[in-house]
């Protein structure tokens, strides 16, 4: 396998928790795949919405207040804050499988690991809207190991004003800090405490650009004060050896019979 990241980011990544790999999307691959995620809002894309999930971004700005996260497309429009199942997508898939993630899922979980894709989410910030996402770790209680590797695009520049990504570096560290939430998130008291201001940084990105970040670092972001959107795509990977005590059933993308945007294009709907 060749080798797309240099072990000086991987020891950056094992110390901070993150690292950019700079924008490894061209621009057309870029065009592409922000055209492709307005016509999936716009209700125009070839994607069975009955197994899409998506949520409309609040009104307000508040966590509390955006919409039920649930299938099926909810109106021709650009205000949606999240949707997830885009493994589905042929084009999304396509640059999930890309040799350098599946060099990351080695790395990360070791060369012969099958590796299937816990969730492939687009998120949103509309020019002069958006939502406040509250401190959290990507661990959830319903799984048997805690997926450890999630690769984020930004599809539109990510910078403080527009609510890029904040985190706190190292903080991967720390283990899984509140077990008390099924999804990683931080009580009040405990961000006051893991979070304070002066140790958080902004993690500003261009479009194109890709950051991988740990399952275990503190992230959060905030709403959007600028006029330019801040659109995103990011692939949580995961050992295909993990058990959900729910149930669920996740695509393999990396390994033996794993599934190709070739045969997603002949059956997409």
């Amino acid at each position: 396998m060749s080798q797309h990241i240099s072990d000086g980011q991987w020891r950056f990544y094992d110390e901070n928790g993150y690292v950019k790999l700079g924008r490894i999307v061209n621009d057309d691959q870029l065009k592409a795949l922000q055209q492709r995620i307005d016509d999936v809002m716009l209700g125009k894309a070839k994607l069975d919405y009955d197994r899409t999930l998506m949520q409309v971004d609040s009104t307000d700005g508040a966590y509390g207040s955006t919409g039920p996260q649930s299938t099926g497309h909810k109106g021709s429009h650009l205000n949606y804050r999240k949707i997830e199942q885009l493994e589905f997508d042929p084009l999304f898939l396509r640059y999930m499988q890309r040799p350098v993630f599946r060099e990351a899922c080695a790395h990360v979980y070791g060369a012969d690991t099958p590796i299937t894709v816990m969730r492939a989410m687009f998120m949103n910030k509309p020019a002069g809207k958006g939502t406040w996402l509250p401190w959290h770790q990507d661990i959830w209680t319903n799984y048997d190991r805690n997926p450890r590797l999630t690769v984020w695009l930004a599809l539109d520049p990510a910078t403080r004003d527009n609510g890029g990504i904040q985190i706190i570096p190292g903080s991967h560290k720390r283990g899984h800090i509140n077990p008390d939430h099924n999804a990683g998130f931080l009580t009040e008291q405990l961000a006051k405490e893991h979070c304070p201001p002066q140790n958080a940084q902004h993690l500003e990105l261009e479009a194109g650009e890709v950051v991988l970040l740990h399952n275990y670092l503190l992230h959060a972001s905030d709403v959007n004060r600028s006029q330019q959107s801040r659109r995103a795509f990011s692939v949580c990977y995961m050992d295909a050896a993990t058990t959900d005590s729910r149930g669920g059933e996740y695509m393999l993308v990396f390994g033996q019979g794993a599934s190709s945007p070739e045969k997603l294009e002949s059956t997409t709907v």
